[in-house]
């Protein structure tokens, strides 16, 4: 079922309310005393009071104006995954950006409506970003200077591309060796940007995010925010892109994906 304009207007205005929300928890213990875990008994998967501190927040704040939405977040799991509206929420995406003190890490909010993504944001609160909107809306960035639309670039040749992945190092063997070749065509990489760089594909910056690993968390927001400025997201096979995890291409141009798709569709099923 398409949503109303006027109902997405509604969401979208409250999905920027869920943002200040998590801001407010978040934004004091950045380059502050923010209570550092590790996750992960045989390696290092690091959470902080900011990624639990801006969960709760988000979700207080939705429990109050919409009781009957589902919730899906990284740090405190599901609740109603299977409802009509369901948010999913990454508080900090980029914790180990968030730990360095390095202003890359984001707060992703996507919302699902009958199991698809329709509504998303990728905020940086620190310098004051805000990403955000849909297939059905439109994107734009909200900041200090207004508001602008988003809108993805042309870019139909790899060879012409900035591309981004979070770390060539996490990658397995197969993965690493279609992000060598895809890396060898295109014109420039950046490397260590998270969702940021998800953003910077949906302002026209950049032209092809790949990531591996990624949970629904991660992808569900930005799914919407690159839709939303005209671009599209795959798998690495080359299939649309759903709330399933794995591998994730984030695109502005179809043409420049598709040149890189033949590389990654080597490796997407390691």
């Amino acid at each position: 079922m398409t949503l109303s304009a006027a109902r997405l207007a509604e969401l979208d205005a409250f999905l920027i309310a869920l943002n200040h929300a998590s801001a407010g928890a978040i934004l004091p213990l950045f380059r502050a005393d923010h209570g550092l875990e590790n996750k992960l008994a045989g390696g290092f998967d690091p959470v902080t009071e900011a990624d639990k501190g801006g969960e709760r927040a988000i979700r207080e704040l939705i429990a109050q104006r919409y009781p009957d939405h589902g919730v899906i977040g990284e740090e405190y799991g599901e609740d109603r995954p299977d409802a009509e509206f369901v948010w999913v929420l990454d508080p900090v995406d980029g914790t180990r950006a968030f730990i360095a003190g390095l202003p890359l890490w984001t707060t992703l909010i996507g919302l699902r409506h009958q199991g698809r993504p329709v509504l998303g944001s990728i905020g940086q609160p620190y310098i004051g970003e805000l990403y955000i909107g849909g297939a059905q809306t439109g994107s734009r960035l909200i900041s200090r200077g207004g508001e602008t639309p988003l809108r993805v670039r042309a870019c139909p040749k790899l060879t012409d591309a900035i591309i981004t992945t979070t770390d060539p190092v996490i990658l397995t063997a197969p993965e690493l060796g279609a992000w060598t070749q895809v890396r060898a065509a295109a014109k420039l990489a950046r490397l260590g940007l998270d969702a940021y760089g998800y953003a910077m594909v949906a302002a026209g910056t950049m032209d092809l995010a790949l990531d591996t690993g990624l949970k629904v968390w991660d992808a569900e927001a930005p799914i919407a925010v690159i839709e939303g400025a005209g671009g599209v997201v795959t798998h690495w096979d080359g299939t649309e892109a759903n709330s399933d995890s794995g591998k994730f291409a984030f695109a502005g141009d179809r043409a420049c994906l598709d040149e890189a798709l033949v590389a990654l569709k080597r490796a997407a099923r390691d």
